[in-house]
């Protein structure tokens, strides 16, 4: 039975903490949470909320682009026609961190309003069944029947490009910047890396964007990759395919980009993004003798149990897909299960993702790659330009993807590429969680005309006949 005596203590105050902090709340426990940076962690303070919300500034630039092919143009005071939108990033990048500080705000509201105590430090598991928080000099030990460690990740860098937060720059640290990057060198074309490098491109600056492999997005499907390599190249991005870098080095004026291959690269500033590092180190955990991985992640089941009992983990420093959503559906889960409420195990099949470029790629469920390798399942594309509401909306880069088994029809993934895709994803998520099939896709009537016409479209020639 679980009473106020029942105490959980949780290290790390993004999605995975501050969501299992309610959880734990609300089944009647007495809980503390520890988070040093702010409440919210990385995902709303420097990462996931302010990089979203840049990149729908970029977005919206971009729309004053589309309206000029759609017959409309905006005109000064004089009546004559206005050609360039402007960025200033000095107030862009106040209004981002606002809002990331009003969301690190609500979020200490609804737990104070919960009755989580909120300890502003470090925490340190020092024990099973004990935690440590120093705040300001001092230490306080803090007993705890169930830990949850959500101490997230932190931004990868090279010895050979250390971030100065002027001219070299982790993706933590490009709201400080007061000034458009005239000519910015991102370095990594993972997600971080795409979703950056276009956005500085809408906002207006010159961008290269450096890709040690033969495409960017090189772990995401290749089709979609391709289109939005191919819509970078098209708005003057350009793209060094196959280039690793070196290293980086400060100019005078700017930053000189190092490739292995002996060329360089100068730019007026450097953004790396080139993954992250699970922030797991000197925590206490390999003392107590939680598992980590080579990598550093912490080893943990699908119900958030770590090697030792009563010791959970949720979030980036787990490995598991570095969501939000996926956090917050893990420290959720390690309260229910820890506190011994009803519980489902973690089912990453039906987890729905989204990289925010314009457009959008939306996945879940299985891949082309898992699509190729199986010998029991078909797939259909569609371009997403033949949709007559995209024709509508000056939309010609996008496509529409699905994947089922042969001879049942059952949804096993799809494939999104379109503005607002991550809106777009989410009947093909009910889709793949529920086990429909194609036809019952197929046979809820759509808006006419809609973008999501093409995801029933795209089932209907999926169809499977007896």
């Amino acid at each position: 039975m679980i009473t106020r005596e029942t105490t959980v203590v949780i290290v790390g105050g993004g999605p995975g903490g501050y969501e299992a902090a309610l959880v734990g709340a609300q089944l009647g426990a007495n809980v503390t949470i520890i988070e040093r940076l702010g409440l919210g962690g990385a995902a709303v303070l420097t990462d996931c909320v302010p990089s979203k919300a840049l990149i729908a500034t970029a977005d919206y630039m971009s729309d004053f682009e589309v309206a000029g092919g759609l017959g409309v143009r905006l005109t000064d005071h004089e009546g004559d026609v206005v050609d360039d939108v402007i960025a200033q990033p000095r107030t862009v990048n106040e209004r981002i961190l606002d809002l990331a500080a009003a969301q690190s705000a609500d979020i200490h509201h609804s737990l104070e309003h919960a009755g989580v105590r909120i300890i502003e430090g470090t925490g340190r598991v020092a024990a099973r069944g004990r935690v440590t928080a120093e705040t300001d000099g001092r230490t306080e030990e803090i007993a705890a029947d169930v830990v949850l460690v959500a101490t997230g990740a932190t931004p990868r860098v090279l010895p050979s490009a250390v971030p100065d937060g002027e001219r070299i720059l982790t993706w933590q640290q490009i709201y400080s910047l007061t000034d458009l990057p005239q000519r910015i060198v991102v370095i990594g074309s993972g997600v971080t890396g795409a979703e950056l490098a276009q956005a500085f491109l809408g906002l207006g600056s010159e961008v290269v964007l450096v890709s040690s492999r033969d495409r960017v997005l090189p772990g995401e499907d290749a089709d979609a990759a391709t289109v939005i390599e191919e819509v970078f190249r098209k708005r003057g991005m350009e793209v060094l395919s196959r280039s690793r870098a070196a290293g980086v080095e400060r100019t005078v004026s700017g930053v000189v980009v190092r490739l292995e291959d002996g060329r360089t690269v100068e730019g007026s500033h450097a953004l790396l993004a080139v993954g992250s590092v699970p922030a797991t180190g000197g925590i206490g955990l390999e003392q107590l003798g939680v598992e980590l991985s080579a990598s550093g992640h912490i080893q943990v089941d699908r119900v958030s149990r770590t090697s030792v009992p009563g010791i959970y983990a949720a979030g980036d420093c787990t490995g598991v897909l570095p969501l939000a959503s996926v956090a917050a559906m893990q420290g959720r889960i390690a309260m229910w299960h820890a506190l011994g409420d009803a519980v489902t195990p973690l089912n990453v099949r039906g987890v729905a993702a989204t990289i925010f470029t314009e457009p959008e790629i939306a996945t879940v469920g299985i891949g082309q790659v898992a699509a190729d390798e199986a010998h029991d399942v078909q797939s259909v594309m569609l371009p997403l330009a033949r949709n007559p509401r995209a024709k509508m909306q000056g939309i010609t880069d996008g496509l529409v993807k699905l994947f089922c088994r042969t001879g049942y029809g059952t949804v096993l993934g799809g494939v999104i590429v379109a503005p607002k895709a991550s809106e777009l994803i989410h009947p093909v998520a009910l889709a793949v969680q529920n086990r429909l099939n194609v036809d019952q896709v197929a046979s809820t009537i759509t808006v006419y005309p809609s973008l999501s016409g093409s995801i029933a479209e795209a089932a209907r020639q999926l169809h499977q006949p007896e």
